[in-house]
C-alpha cells in the first residue's frame, strides 16, 4: 500500500527543509516567509531579528538552514556566519542582502555562506538558491558570475594575495569593535557585550583608526555604514 504524498513532500523521501530567518526588519521577514513557506518542500520553523539572536536560535532548535540578513543589529549576518560555520558545521546558511557587492560576495563564502541572494529578485532567486545550498551546490544571483570570475583571474594574474581573493582590511574582532561603536556604545558597554575590558576596546578602537585613516566615531560610522556592518 502506497502512502499519500502530504502537500509539503516535495522531496523523493519526503523531508521539509527547516530554514531560520534572521532579518532585523519585520515585514522583510514576514515577506521572505511568505516565499519559503509557499513552498511544499520548505518550512520557516524560526525567525531572528539580529545575528546574535540568529546564532542562539540556531543552536537551540532543530534547523537545516539559516537565512541571514548582512547589515543587523548587535552582530552582523556575516558575523553570524561564521559563528555558525564554525559550532554548526553541518548546518548550511544562505545570505540574503541588498548590497550587490563583490566584496561582500566572498566575505560571504569565508564567512562559510553556500550562497548569496539579492533581496530585489529574492521572489525570483531564493528558493531556487535554499535548495541548491542544501544539495551543497554554491548560488549566486544570475549575471553576477562572469564579473565575477573576470575580478578573480585579475587578482590572480597580478599576484594579489595566495588564493586571488580581497584582503580583509580589518580583523573580525576589529569588525565587531567598529560595528558597536558605529551604533553609538560606550568602551564599557562594548567591554560588556564581548567580554572584553575597556582598555582592550580602547586599543582596538585606536589600531581602527590608524588603519583605516579616520579620526573620529562619526567617519567610523560612516565607514561602518558603506561596509553594510549598519544600516544608513
Amino acid at each position: 500500500m502506497t502512502r499519500q504524498q502530504s502537500p509539503r513532500d516535495a522531496e523523493p523521501d519526503g523531508r521539509v527543509i527547516r530554514v531560520l530567518l534572521a532579518d532585523d526588519h519585520t515585514l522583510v521577514r514576514r515577506g521572505v516567509r511568505l516565499i519559503l513557506d509557499g513552498e511544499p518542500d520548505l518550512a520557516v520553523v524560526a525567525e531572528a531579528g539580529d545575528g546574535t539572536e540568529a546564532v542562539e536560535r540556531a543552536r537551540a532548535g532543530d534547523i537545516d538552514l539559516a537565512v541571514l540578513d548582512v547589515a543587523m543589529p548587535r552582530t552582523t549576518g556575516l558575523q553570524a556566519a561564521r559563528e555558525l560555520s564554525r559550532r554548526l558545521p553541518g548546518l548550511r546558511i544562505l545570505i540574503l542582502t541588498m548590497y550587490d557587492s563583490e566584496q561582500y560576495f566572498f566575505e560571504a563564502l569565508k564567512a562559510g555562506a553556500g550562497g548569496y541572494v539579492l533581496k530585489s529578485v529574492a521572489d525570483r532567486d531564493l528558493v531556487e538558491a535554499c535548495r541548491a545550498v542544501m544539495r551543497d551546490e554554491p548560488f549566486i544571483y544570475p549575471g553576477a558570475e562572469r564579473a565575477l570570475v573576470r575580478s578573480y583571474l585579475d587578482r590572480l594574474h597580478r599576484g594579489d594575495g595566495v588564493d586571488g581573493l580581497p584582503a580583509r582590511p580589518i580583523t573580525e574582532r576589529e569588525e565587531e569593535i567598529l560595528k558597536l561603536v558605529a551604533e553609538g556604545h560606550t568602551s564599557k558597554e562594548i567591554g560588556a557585550l564581548l567580554f572584553i575590558s575597556a582598555k582592550t576596546v580602547e586599543r582596538h578602537r585606536a589600531n581602527l583608526l590608524q588603519k583605516l585613516g579616520m579620526r573620529d566615531r562619526l567617519e567610523l560610522t560612516r565607514y561602518a555604514i558603506r561596509a553594510g556592518l549598519i544600516d544608513p
